[in-house]
């Protein structure tokens, strides 16, 4: 599993309680974040070389994209190159917005990188079939930088959430995907200035939920009952790393392993 920082961990905790008997690898490329401003072509290599790292050095029998920009860049590429089942976040979170929505007008929020990308346009059309929905997207640069730096609840990242959320707010939605998987770490701010009513969908139970029946269908789930090992590897400070990881996700983001890329 790999994310460009800390976003991809709402996943990882996800999976973590969902499918305890399995191992878990999560890479965060701290070193080159955040991918939304990015190039997608440039992201599209990250992810490129780190699901060829992942694949090569761990074994992995899975690759999950937990992060949004990622996946909107590389995840077709990525489930036709590599050698493993490549599984990403978008299509799952698309798929838990129509099914949440009453009204039919629904949000979507993300990086530039992952809203310019028209991947969530397209795949909520897709899961929408036959019903009558209205989609209205708005980019939130910044989010993820308040998120890696560890401030969620500050008077700064609520009153820059009032003024990027004010199109999905004009738009009286009645659901809104965070589609970012660092943004559920913002979720307080975010439904304070959406209001109670709005439901906010996050992409991580979905994403663990396809995940597996993923290993089920391709006969991949672990058989065992011994609980499953988890490692930590960051591509930037790998003790700041496992500092506000440990905060974010819990006891078990223990050590961290540093990896520079060549």
């Amino acid at each position: 599993m790999f994310d460009s920082g800390f976003g991809g961990l709402t996943v990882a905790r996800a999976v973590m309680d969902l499918l305890p008997n399995e191992d878990l690898v999560y890479l965060g490329d701290t070193g080159r974040y955040p991918y939304g401003p990015r190039d997608l072509k440039e992201v599209r290599g990250f992810a490129e070389q780190i699901t060829e790292h992942l694949v090569e050095v761990y074994d992995v029998k899975v690759v999950v994209v937990a992060c949004n920009t990622a996946a909107a860049a590389a995840l077709d590429v990525l489930v036709e190159q590599s050698p493993v089942p490549v599984l990403g976040v978008i299509e799952p979170g698309a798929r838990a917005l129509t099914q949440t929505t009453t009204s039919g007008r629904v949000g979507v929020i993300g990086t530039v990188g992952t809203i310019g990308s028209g991947a969530y346009q397209d795949a909520v059309g897709a899961a929408s079939g036959d019903r009558d929905i209205t989609l209205t997207c708005s980019a939130c640069p910044g989010f993820v930088e308040f998120v890696e730096r560890g401030e969620t609840d500050s008077e700064q990242v609520h009153v820059l959430a009032e003024r990027l959320l004010a199109p999905v707010c004009d738009a009286d939605v009645d659901a809104l995907l965070l589609g970012c998987t660092h943004y559920p770490f913002l979720a307080r701010t975010i439904s304070d200035v959406m209001g109670r009513n709005v439901v906010l969908v996050s992409s991580a139970d979905e994403t663990a939920f396809a995940l597996k029946t993923l290993l089920e269908e391709h006969g991949l789930k672990s058989e065992s009952k011994a609980a499953g090992k988890h490692s930590w590897v960051s591509t930037g400070d790998a003790a700041e790393f496992a500092r506000l990881g440990r905060r974010l996700l819990g006891p078990e983001l223990d050590i961290v392993d540093a990896l520079e890329w060549p």
